[in-house]
């Protein structure tokens, strides 16, 4: 079946349990961000499998599917709730991510009616300019929460390079452990959580000597590419090519380079520009935005992206003796793995070692 992800499990078990070894020799604890591939069942039952006890997604209802489907793992929400889902948070995530004084009161109130004690970590501003209280208003906010009946606060935590692209500096992870310390001795709090990050803190987990108070880090990308998210550079000893995209010719035709006519706009708004390159080899390939980030795919055969609509994909193809039926492959980058990964249209075909014949057999998701 195609378009088709392939999922080569045995190099996201490498890269897991690579990644939560130089966190244990720091002392760190690691949580897997399975956002990225949409809280895929198979992939976060190969995590657990790997020795991660720590599962964390942005979405309640897949952190919901990862519990029906009984993989034993502590499931944490880091993306700040809503409150209209109060009622979901309480019932189905273990710990989440707090910085709304209004939905920490009504997650305590929806834990008194559950019965249920929820967990929460502080997020504090560091910066990025995303979610997070800024650190001088973190006293005052835990005053508040405290009273709260059926709540714990179980850390605090900041996030970096998502949204403003900070970088998580030593000065950075610094001030994070000054605040941590400050907490932990101001209100007697035990804070088994002060996360300092993501993927993007690669470099400071290699290289700082004095990890502070952080006992706690994020990992999403650098597990299922291989990669840090600063400079986008591959992390030695790991595989950056656990997921590629498979998609099938439905077209091959010599055409003009260059769109002839009178020109408009395009079905996303934009007006595209063509280099004349004489008249080419067209392939057309049977995937396009709807389904994947166009811009994040790097084809793995000699052809060249030339543009895309909403189901194709059009590559020049003037290099090969490609036909209508052949499968051109593509690296993914994180953004068109996510995107490939929560498309119902796109196919998830599980590649996984097998020790004893040293062959890789496939199990396709329906």
């Amino acid at each position: 079946m195609t378009p088709r992800v392939e999922i080569d499990l045995r190099k996201i078990r490498h890269n897991a349990v690579t990644l939560k070894k130089w966190c244990e020799e720091k002392g760190i604890q690691m949580t897997a961000v399975v956002k990225g591939v949409g809280g895929d069942v198979q992939i976060a039952r190969t995590l657990v499998d790997s020795g991660l006890t720590s599962l964390a997604d942005t979405k309640v209802e897949r952190i919901a599917k990862l519990k029906s489907a009984h993989i034993p793992a502590t499931y944490m929400l880091i993306r700040t709730p809503a409150l209209s889902e109060v009622n979901k948070v309480v019932q189905y995530v273990d710990v989440s991510v707090q910085s709304e004084i209004d939905v920490v009161r009504a997650i305590s109130a929806e834990a008194v009616k559950q019965n249920k004690t929820h967990a929460m970590i502080i997020m504090v501003e560091m910066g990025d300019l995303r979610e997070g209280i800024m650190p001088k208003d973190v006293p005052a906010f835990i005053e508040q929460i405290r009273p709260l009946p059926n709540i714990q606060i179980v850390g605090i935590g900041a996030n970096f390079a998502c949204f403003g692209g900070i970088i998580p500096t030593d000065q950075k992870m610094r001030e994070l452990s000054s605040l941590a310390k400050h907490i932990q001795k101001e209100y007697a709090l035990f804070l088994p959580y002060v996360s300092g990050g993501n993927s993007a803190n690669y470099y400071w987990l290699k290289q700082t000597k004095d990890v502070g108070c952080i006992n706690h880090l994020r990992f999403g990308e650098a597990i299922f590419l291989g990669r840090e998210t600063i400079r986008g550079a591959a992390i030695p000893h790991l595989y950056q090519d656990a997921f590629c995209l498979v998609a099938e010719v439905i077209e091959v035709k010599t055409k003009p380079s260059v769109p002839y006519g009178v020109q408009s706009r395009n079905a996303f708004g934009e007006t595209p520009t063509f280099q004349e390159r004489g008249m080419m080899k067209r392939a057309i390939v049977g995937i396009g935005r709807q389904d994947v980030h166009v811009s994040g795919l790097t084809p793995l055969s000699p052809v060249d992206i030339v543009g895309s609509s909403s189901d194709h994909i059009i590559v020049d193809a003037t290099r090969t003796d490609i036909r209508v039926g052949d499968h051109i492959r593509f690296a993914v980058d994180y953004g068109a793995m996510i995107s490939l990964m929560s498309s119902p249209y796109v196919q998830k075909t599980y590649v996984q070692t097998d020790e004893k014949n040293g062959h890789f057999p496939t199990k396709t998701s329906a």
